[in-house]
């Protein structure tokens, strides 16, 4: 899962300490263009709330809101410092103004059932870590090549790919290049090899957060969104991004085999053979009834935060995970996604967004021309700056624009699409750390970027009338 939340940028979510090599430093220009870009934001926002907006309400919540949103897409704090900021700072800047901003009531809003959804992935990816499913499923995709250059590669992007539907892409970028990293030092310097499967590893974990409600930070902002329109069901979901998140995987192994022309066959570096203990087996059973349970929604009427909650409760209850594995649970991105819940509350309540739409006359567009604008923006934001509060930011104002069930899911699809640059996400930080030209990252992501936006544009919204969600 793109965590984001988890970029993201989501997130590029912090690794526990047991990921191998995993570890993502900053350049050291991107350390001094955070500071700068943080400045100039925040001196925007200053005069934005001094001169720019009419009202009391509507200067302070550009102003909370501003400051809150320039540290979330620059980065410069922990993710989840600006949520704290936001529940903190509203109460006291906007409390004197009504009682719909006091402390009580803020909290609510980043209150959502979507928190416990994602609360029993992380938990999933927890225990998969500590008992090895991860690393297993990474060392069973290397073995099924059997030494065929095209089918590693297609093996690790589908691979990778469906680690990330379910965990943190870092953790699943950081468990392919842990299992490939003999085949990486054995391919000859220079050989296409190495930098078709780093250029795979990054585009799989970038593009497997889109198939699952849990993949990514967006995802859990849209289907809370959504909510308000139409109930968005974990199968659902899967049913219309799944296909897309192929549809891309495969135009991704396309580019990246024209890219790099391999060989036609390799010698696999010797692997011990690992098989999973009972303590494995028996997470590997809870996991899969988990999504079994998910997917059956339909059926048995059981919300998917709840069997959440359940799996969560019998992995601890069980022993299978233990009391201080509660602190290696990604709170920063819950955190993250619950602040996005509240920032779109308040520019919601205040009506911020109606005011900054006011005059705008985007009513006269084609909905089409819309909702391809609004995609086209998020992938672009979401290249350069975290896909979770890009998400935060443009889901209020895209859903003012055009109300439906399918807009915040429409902007989520572009928010993953932002993969064309090195600092983009972790999983392509990673894949440079190993070797990969940056140059390669752009060569590949921008036209999978161009190419995402133009289909979820044109095909997206036919696509999820069809399954309910106008």
């Amino acid at each position: 899962m793109t965590s984001p939340l988890a970029s993201t940028h989501a997130d590029a979510e912090a690794l526990s300490t047991s990921l191998p090599e995993a570890t993502v430093a900053p350049s050291p220009r991107r350390r001094w263009t955070r500071p700068v870009l943080a400045i100039v934001g925040l001196a925007a926002v200053a005069g934005l709330a001094g001169f720019g907006v009419d009202g009391e309400v509507a200067s302070r919540t550009v102003l909370v809101a501003g400051v809150c949103l320039v540290l979330w897409l620059t980065e410069l704090v922990p993710p989840f410092v600006p949520t704290l900021l936001l529940l903190g700072a509203t109460p006291v800047v906007l409390g004197p103004l009504g009682p719909e901003y006091r402390l009580s009531t803020v909290l609510t809003w980043g209150v959502d059932p979507v928190l416990i959804l994602f609360l029993g992935g992380f938990t999933l990816e927890v225990a998969a870590m500590r008992h090895g499913l991860d690393s297993a499923v990474a060392r069973h995709v290397v073995r099924l090549s059997r030494g065929r250059p095209r089918l590693l590669l297609l093996l690790v992007m589908g691979g990778v790919a469906f680690l990330s539907m379910w965990m943190s892409n870092v953790a699943a970028a950081a468990m392919m290049l842990a299992a490939l990293r003999p085949v990486l030092l054995a391919s000859p310097p220079g050989a296409p090899l190495r930098p078709a499967l780093l250029a795979g590893v990054a585009l799989g974990a970038n593009l497997g957060g889109m198939a699952t409600p849990v993949g990514s930070g967006p995802n859990a902002l849209a289907v809370s969104a959504a909510s308000a329109h139409a109930h968005v069901t974990f199968a659902g979901w899967m049913a219309f991004a799944l296909p897309l998140t192929v549809l891309m995987l495969l135009l991704g192994f396309g580019l990246v085999l024209l890219r790099f022309r391999m060989g036609d066959a390799l010698t696999l570096p010797a692997q011990p053979a690992r098989t999973l203990d009972a303590s494995g087996r028996r997470v590997l059973a809870v996991s899969a009834a988990c999504v079994v349970a998910w997917l059956s929604e339909p059926l048995h009427g059981v919300p998917a935060p709840v069997v959440a909650l359940g799996a969560t409760a019998l992995l601890f209850g069980t022993g299978l995970l233990k009391r201080e594995d509660l602190g290696r649970l990604d709170w920063s991105t819950l955190l993250l996604i619950a602040g996005g819940l509240a920032l779109g509350k308040l520019l919601e309540q205040s009506g911020l967004v109606a005011h900054a739409l006011d005059g705008a006359r985007l009513e006269a567009w084609p909905r089409e021309a819309r909702l391809g604008a609004l995609v086209i923006v998020a992938a672009s934001l979401s290249a350069l700056m975290s896909n979770t509060g890009t998400a935060a930011l443009l889901m209020p104002l895209a859903l003012s624009v055009e109300p439906s069930a399918s807009t915040p899911i429409l902007v989520a699809m572009g928010c993953s699409f932002g993969i064309p640059f090195a600092i983009s996400t972790p999983p392509n930080a990673m894949a440079a750390g190993e070797g990969l030209d940056t140059s390669e990252l752009l060569k590949l992501g921008l036209p999978l970027m161009v190419a995402g936006c133009l289909l979820v544009s044109w095909t997206g919204p036919l696509v999820l009338r069809l399954f309910g969600l106008p």
